[in-house]
């Protein structure tokens, strides 16, 4: 579940009052703003906010794989009757999430580092849990009675920790509660995941390999950041806003071990897993450019960027920001909105509305370039200094290059890095045209020489060898593929 966005756009009718349902899972009454209907109508109107945030990822083969598995899944739950939706996101994030109402979704991300169907099962299974014990209700309730209405964050906002300087030019506005699920709702639903795997003749202990899956990436992340002196990042994947503590594991482990230890399950369907993910974007896609280093390439805009040395690129859905090493100071790129205007005079007028400012007309790497800096009025009617370049990219798409930072005084500090990104943008070259191809997943025969010879062919540029065996579940462990066998890599 991914925690910051939980998008329950809740209305008017949700003030009125509570009534009164039977939990489908437990069978008893519990007070609720959010009856069966309610739930389907909050949960239908928030799959749109979810769809414009992630995108849907554009392969009908892959989509109807895992919405098989969610419909056998979900047939064998206790609410059966709910129309059920499941998705694939097009996103890079580790992460699977649920809405009341029935909807579902996992990201590509997530995907990746599962080894079977019956992996991928067991956190389908997690969040059809979700739905059905009513965890988002309750949590709704709770938020209600509580008073504490909606939360709204701004995804660029959290960047900085300021929302009102890296939002003038953002729409990219998710409301949602922040809260968790309490370890006592994710411990029930771990149980019917666990459940629903057997039920459908998958072994639960599939449960507790999904876990130990996503442990091993929460680790090597976190080693990898130390490698490189950056703190260890805590993003928005599935164990980050699920309790990752070892009771956890402990407890799913239990919940494993309670089943009749002699029954024969199905196939885990790994086979037909390989299969389904063969050819699968790997990190970022295409349509939302790639990172490949200090170098961001966006192919389908035809335009590169390249961070300063010991910055970092966070590539969003509605903005790429480089961002310096203390996280107070970055470049925001994003296309204009349209309304803004055509001409740069037009967007720096009605983006930014000055009371007073600079402008320069420029070139950068050959691109039309009008450069600002000037003051506006804050929405508290505050004066706020503002630095931004309007460019017009190859494609004739106009683009705004915002320079923010936590206050004005690290700004000026960070002035000669933030020129310098904002001079690497350019049109894409031969060489950024080949750099921006996206990495996939391929099934290869292990070969005799392991991961070790696997990982010489490898594009990847950080620990190739370990990231092999990540995606392929031997991190840290385990036992070794057999030359021949099936197994993942990134071409």
């Amino acid at each position: 579940m991914r925690s910051l966005l939980f998008p329950l756009l809740l209305c008017g009718a949700l003030l009125a009052g509570c009534a009164t349902v039977v939990n489908p899972v437990t069978g008893k009454e519990e007070r609720t703003v959010m009856d069966e209907k309610t739930e389907i109508a909050e949960g239908r109107k928030a799959h749109q906010t979810v769809i414009a945030e992630y995108g849907i990822y554009p392969d009908a083969r892959l989509q109807a794989y895992v919405k098989g598995i969610g419909q056998k899944l979900a047939a064998q739950s206790h609410r059966s009757e709910l129309e059920w939706t499941f998705t694939v996101l097009d996103s890079p994030e580790i992460n699977a999430f649920a809405l009341p109402g029935g909807y579902v979704y996992v990201t590509r991300g997530i995907m990746a580092y599962m080894e079977s169907e019956a992996d991928l099962a067991g956190v389908i299974g997690h969040e059809i849990g979700h739905v059905t014990a009513r965890h988002g209700a309750q949590r709704a309730t709770r938020q209600q009675t509580a008073g504490l209405g909606v939360l709204a964050a701004s995804v660029l906002g959290a960047v900085f920790g300021v929302g009102d300087v890296a939002s003038q030019l953002s729409q990219g506005v998710a409301a949602g509660y922040v809260a968790n699920y309490s370890r006592e709702q994710e411990l029930q639903a771990d149980k019917l995941g666990a459940e629903y795997l057997v039920r459908n003749n998958y072994d639960p202990q599939n449960m507790v390999d999904v876990i130990n899956v996503l442990r091993n990436q929460e680790r090597f992340a976190a080693e990898q950041a130390r490698a490189e002196g950056k703190t260890p990042k805590q993003g928005p994947d599935w164990l980050a806003s699920h309790p990752s503590n070892e009771q956890r594991l402990e407890d799913i482990e239990q919940i494993a071990a309670g089943y009749d230890q002699k029954t024969k399950y199905v196939d885990d369907g790994r086979a037909r897993y390989l299969q389904a993910l063969n050819g699968m974007p790997f990190g970022e896609s295409r349509e939302q450019g790639v990172t490949r280093g200090r170098n961001f390439y966006h192919e389908p805009l035809g335009i590169a960027l390249t961070a300063p040395q010991g910055w970092r690129i966070q590539n969003s859905q509605d903005a790429i920001t480089l961002i310096n090493a203390a996280g107070d100071a970055g470049l925001i790129v994003q296309l204009a909105p349209s309304k803004a205007g055509n001409t740069h005079e037009e967007i720096i007028k009605n983006a930014f509305k000055p009371t007073q400012g600079r402008v320069e007309k420029d070139d950068i790497n050959g691109l039309p370039a009008t450069r600002f800096a000037g003051t506006r009025r804050n929405a508290q009617g505050q004066a706020q200094s503002v630095a931004a370049t309007i460019v017009t990219g190859p494609d004739r798409n106009n683009f705004v290059l915002l320079h923010a930072a936590r206050d004005a005084a690290t700004r000026q500090r960070a002035a000669a890095s933030l020129r310098e990104a904002e001079n690497s943008f350019r049109p894409l070259t031969p060489a950024d045209r080949k750099a921006a191809e996206p990495w996939v997943l391929r099934t290869v025969a292990f070969p005799p020489g392991g991961f070790a010879e696997l990982a010489k062919r490898s594009p990847l540029m950080t620990n190739p060898e370990q990231q092999l065996r990540l995606i392929n579940g031997v991190y840290g462990g385990g036992p070794q593929p057999k030359p021949g066998q099936a197994v993942k890599v990134i071409q």
